[in-house]
């Protein structure tokens, strides 16, 4: 019986070419809308998440404005966060716009970050050649500095520049080392993730910094911890000797877990993922309409053909079989065909915008499970009228 209605479905569907494709068309598109959007917005937040996680992992991050009284940490208070268990290293950082020249080429908008020999320890850049900045760069009275190799293809395009001098900010500073905008690290990834691959950048030790640009502390720290299990207790303890820095004064720093940020990003995208299935899902509810408006007239079609089926003994429960046998067949060649379709999408899409095309599981169980659920319920209405005509009344109809 199972096989005689479903041969019956699919005769009527054949027989029916147009009605039955742009019946399946609302299905398709509305499939093709889950998957492709949910696959592409997950795409893109879980390149954003691996970057993070490359910033952020065993890294916590201090902006440190201060009091009017103490504006910033110095570097006794750094020395004490140094000091703390599971604190692997304190790196201070400041960042400012100068000047660079060298041989009467000038470029006014060089970032200058002023570092430390942690920052480099810690792969906070990947070098192409030289060395990083030391311990021994931190006295204040040399002038080394890391060059990108922005900087050095302006500067000393075709030559080596290691071992050369250029002026930023005043100072002549000579060059150490180079690195590799595109080797990874912290700092590449920034530079990806924001399109600054290009942009000039020089560091020098940061005490060179504090005085280039007149500060007498520092506002901004990168502290790296050694064992991520323990970050809440790292943040209690930071927090105390940050309190006793300034006095207890409220709003005065800020302690930055990115690995909790992390946290949030996920609660987001799956509160995005719901809303954009939410509106894809409109679609499916239109092609489900699409569906029992086809039934339905299919059912008025065909009455003549029920009440005779009836007449000659036909059990209502195998005509409703077939007519919901057909609705879940459309409803599923629409599920398919908008599979197909949203996974070509999504895959031209990521490929566009440079992020890696992986497949969501889940948009393809939620796109197709629902093309299966509106085939059962838009189509139950239709067969259960077919079902109950009575033959008599059937068989007179025009």
């Amino acid at each position: 019986m199972f096989r005689e209605s479903i041969r019956m479905s699919w005769s009527n569907i054949i027989h029916n070419k147009m009605r039955s494709f742009l019946t399946v068309l609302g299905i398709l598109i509305g499939v093709m809308a889950i998957i492709s959007l949910i696959t592409v917005m997950q795409g893109a937040i879980n390149e954003v998440n691996s970057q993070f996680a490359g910033l952020g992992a065993g890294m916590l991050t201090v902006q440190a404005q201060g009091t009017p009284l103490k504006q910033g940490v110095n570097d006794s208070d750094i020395q004490k966060l140094a000091e703390l268990d599971n604190v692997s290293g304190v790196s201070p950082t400041l960042s400012f716009i100068s000047a660079a020249v060298k041989d009467g080429k000038l470029n006014e908008s060089v970032t200058v970050e002023g570092r430390n020999e942690v920052y480099f320890k810690n792969g906070g850049v990947s070098l192409s050649e030289g060395r990083p900045l030391n311990i021994l760069d931190m006295s204040g009275s040399t002038y080394p500095c890391v060059i990108n190799e922005a900087v050095a293809s302006e500067f000393f395009f075709g030559k080596d520049a290691l071992g050369q001098s250029i002026l930023v900010g005043g100072h002549t500073y000579t060059i150490v080392g180079v690195m590799d905008d595109a080797g990874g690290g912290v700092m590449s990834a920034m530079a990806a993730m924001f399109g600054m691959d290009n942009e000039g950048k020089i560091i020098i030790p940061y005490k060179n910094a504090l005085k280039m640009t007149g500060s007498a502390n520092i506002t901004s720290l990168e502290i790296y911890i050694s064992d991520t299990d323990k970050t809440d207790q790292t943040i209690a303890d930071i927090n105390e000797v940050l309190n006793q820095a300034f006095n207890y004064k409220e709003h005065s720093y800020r302690v930055i877990n990115i690995e909790s940020l992390l946290s949030t990003m996920k609660n987001m995208q799956g509160i995005m993922t719901a809303l954009l299935t939410g509106i894809a899902s409109i679609a499916l509810l239109v092609g489900g309409i699409g569906i029992m408006n086809m039934m339905l007239v299919s059912v008025t079609e065909r009455t003549k053909e029920i009440g005779l089926r009836k007449a000659l003994g036909a059990d209502p429960l195998r005509i409703q079989l077939q007519f919901l046998i057909e609705a879940i067949v459309l409803s599923m060649l629409g599920g398919m065909m908008g599979l197909i379709m949203g996974l070509l999408i999504s895959a031209v899409v990521c490929s566009a915008i440079g992020i890696a095309f992986t497949p969501s599981a889940s948009a393809i169980l939620i796109g197709v499970g629902f093309s299966a659920v509106i085939g059962v319920l838009f189509g139950w209405a239709p067969a259960r009228k077919a079902s109950m005509l009575n033959p008599i009344d059937a068989l007179r109809s025009e």
